[in-house]
């Protein structure tokens, strides 16, 4: 090798991401052919061992860790979830549980909410994007006149678009009785006055200099989209009683409408819906089942599975799961022991996330736990590389970098996929 040469091969090593440095050359792209991704959130923290990725039953009472409920098995051999998951179990061989995620956020919801979210700890010097705004910048919408992401849930900082920008924003809605308010005109506001408003924005517009400043320019984008988001084709896909009565009572309650809402969405062409599950009326503290919260758990579990397995065979019908991948993740999982109140802990170290459909080599489960789902004892996950699988999954490149400024950011902290589900 001459001079030239190994300078060449030098530098080309040294841009390589340090976990390819590592293990030497760096393995092929994966890319997978999902075009929509539906993500429910479970937030305050699913219990992992008891829905999927159960163990030995425990006793609150005697202070015997293990699982709060029987187990049953599935349509995957040896794949085995909660008994209140009766509706997912037969359809598992379309889904994964993969029951080894863990990161290093332990006691604190917020910041476990931002790591699920943007898949860093929070930083003082870079607004880090969702998962969600990454995947709408990356992608965008597939069709013109919608938006590439929708929250149905409350919004908040951690879904947001962090550095992109305005333009990897989400629309978000909290009432699947309505369409987003901000697409729908006032009361009292007539096609007239809108016309004379929307004539007054364009002169107004005329008449500026041109925008230079990027916050304005995205303001600028944000009234274009907002008015195009207003016409009828795109808020049709709010109007859940065109479904017929038998489906929608077959997905449940609000969170089911919720993840119909979402498939109608996928529908109509938006890259990234996330439907929140925040609903703690069912037990009182949603997943957060802290003491007495867990009295009532397996009737937030049962709506999941219901809603769940709706979604699942809905898409299916419709020729749409395999182009739609379903992920749900929650900030943490917890332990097998019991609180002195019969209820768990948080635990970050081992806990599950879900994936289903996108077109992925589904097996029931991948990762395992030891005997009490406490400690990951094969096929380690981290965040990172569960955010690297869902964007192999819907084509975005997982090894590249975005740029704050001029600054490069991975855009998945150096996450790899889990190869076995591509293929």
């Amino acid at each position: 090798m001459n001079r030239r040469e190994f300078l060449n091969a030098s530098v080309g090593a040294a841009w390589l991401p340090q976990w390819a440095r590592a293990a030497g050359a760096p393995s092929p792209l994966l890319k997978g052919k999902a075009e929509h991704v539906i993500s429910i959130w479970l937030g305050g923290g699913m219990g992992q061992i008891d829905t999927f990725d159960p163990k030995r039953r425990g006793d609150p009472l005697k202070k015997i860790a293990g699982s709060y409920y029987d187990s049953i098995p599935t349509a995957v051999s040896g794949v085995q979830i909660c008994e209140h998951l009766k509706r997912t179990a037969p359809l598992m061989d379309r889904v994964t549980a993969v029951r080894s995620v863990f990161h290093d956020v332990i006691d604190e919801h917020a910041a476990a909410t931002n790591r699920m979210h943007t898949g860093r700890s929070v930083s003082g010097s870079v607004a880090y994007p969702s998962l969600g705004s990454v995947v709408a910048h990356e992608r965008r919408a597939l069709q013109d006149g919608v938006p590439p992401y929708v929250l149905i849930g409350y919004p908040n900082v951690t879904r947001g678009p962090g550095f992109l920008g305005s333009r990897a924003g989400y629309l978000y809605l909290t009432d699947t009785r309505h369409g987003p308010a901000g697409l729908s005109r006032p009361e009292g506001m007539g096609a007239d006055r809108q016309a004379r408003r929307d004539a007054l924005l364009a002169d107004l517009r005329g008449q500026g200099a041109e925008v230079n400043d990027a916050r304005l320019r995205d303001y600028e984008a944000a009234i274009d989209q907002s008015i195009r988001l207003s016409g009828p084709d795109f808020t049709r896909s709010f109007r859940l009683n065109e479904e017929k009565a038998t489906l929608r009572e077959s997905y449940g309650g609000e969170f089911g409408q919720r993840c119909l809402l979402a498939r109608r969405l996928v529908e109509s062409g938006v890259r990234f819906i996330e439907v929140s599950h925040n609903l703690n009326f069912i037990n009182g503290t949603g997943w957060d089942v802290h003491n007495g919260g867990i009295k009532e758990q397996h009737g937030l579990i049962a709506d999941l599975d219901q809603a769940l397995a709706a979604l699942i065979t809905d898409l299916e019908a419709k020729r749409l799961l395999d182009r739609t991948l379903i992920v749900i993740t929650s900030e943490f999982g917890r332990p097998p022991e019991f609180d002195s109140g019969g209820g768990r802990g948080h635990q970050g170290r081992a806990f599950t996330c879900v994936l289903a459909g996108g077109g992925l080599r589904h097996r029931g489960a991948f990762g395992e736990t030891d005997e009490l789902s406490k400690k990951i004892v094969h096929d380690p996950v981290s965040v990172p590389d569960l955010f690297a699988t869902i964007h192999a999954a819907v084509g975005v490149d997982y090894t590249k970098n975005l740029y704050d400024g001029d600054r490069p950011v991975p855009i998945t902290d150096g996450g790899r996929p889990i190869s076995v589900l591509f293929g």
